[in-house]
């Protein structure tokens, strides 16, 4: 079976493209190339916990509603909200109404706050989990890895919820830790150059 499918340009993508039209854009433009911005990984690992049981179709639909409804994701003051936001969220019919997806991510919040205390940013921290590209399975052929297993660990024992190896692995591929491009896919050679670019965020506690 061939795992890529030609895009609208002709060349080929990765296959999981051709589930929507929209993805196209999003492969494109998003998916693997490395991020640093802690306000972006905290979204993302946000959305990958509301995909868990969902299609990633539905979350990107409804990115942003859950943007509005989460203050761009900005987690200082997602960390303010009360029970009271949590009723008004339960409300809202542009994103996923889950009680305990919500009330993660305002816990979550709160403990990014405590990860920059430590770390200095978010960004610091997951990317001391960038796993040697050595021990990684072959483009698209696994759903977790030793990185994102140690990953979820170290989030769950700092009180992360809805943080499995599945949910960060796919953050992981999304945020440009790892290069799960197929080697035939037009992106690939692209995220391969920005990630070589791309300065490690280091933290401050540690220097």
């Amino acid at each position: 079976m061939n795992n890529s499918i030609p895009g609208p340009d002709g060349r080929p993508r990765c296959r999981w493209c051709a589930a929507a039209p929209e993805f196209f854009d999003y492969h494109d433009r998003e998916w693997g190339f490395p991020v640093a911005e802690d306000r972006r990984l905290f979204e993302k690992l946000c959305l990958e916990s509301f995909q868990s049981g969902l299609s990633w179709r539905t979350i990107l639909a409804k990115r942003e509603n859950f943007r509005k409804a989460f203050h761009q994701f900005d987690f200082d003051r997602v960390a303010r909200f009360t029970d009271k936001d949590v009723q008004r969220l339960l409300q809202d019919k542009g994103i996923v109404r889950h009680r305990g997806k919500i009330e993660a991510v305002i816990n979550n919040a709160r403990r990014a706050q405590e990860l920059v205390q430590e770390e200095g940013s978010l960004a610091a921290f997951i990317w001391r989990f960038e796993p040697d590209e050595k021990t990684l399975a072959a483009p698209q052929t696994a759903s977790t890895s030793a990185a994102s297993i140690a990953l979820s660990k170290a989030l769950k024992k700092r009180g992360w919820k809805f943080v499995g190896p599945t949910t960060v692995y796919a953050f992981m591929q999304a945020m440009g830790l790892i290069n799960d491009h197929i080697e035939e896919c037009v992106s690939r050679a692209q995220v391969e150059q920005q990630r070589r670019k791309f300065q490690r965020p280091q933290s401050p506690m540690t220097n």
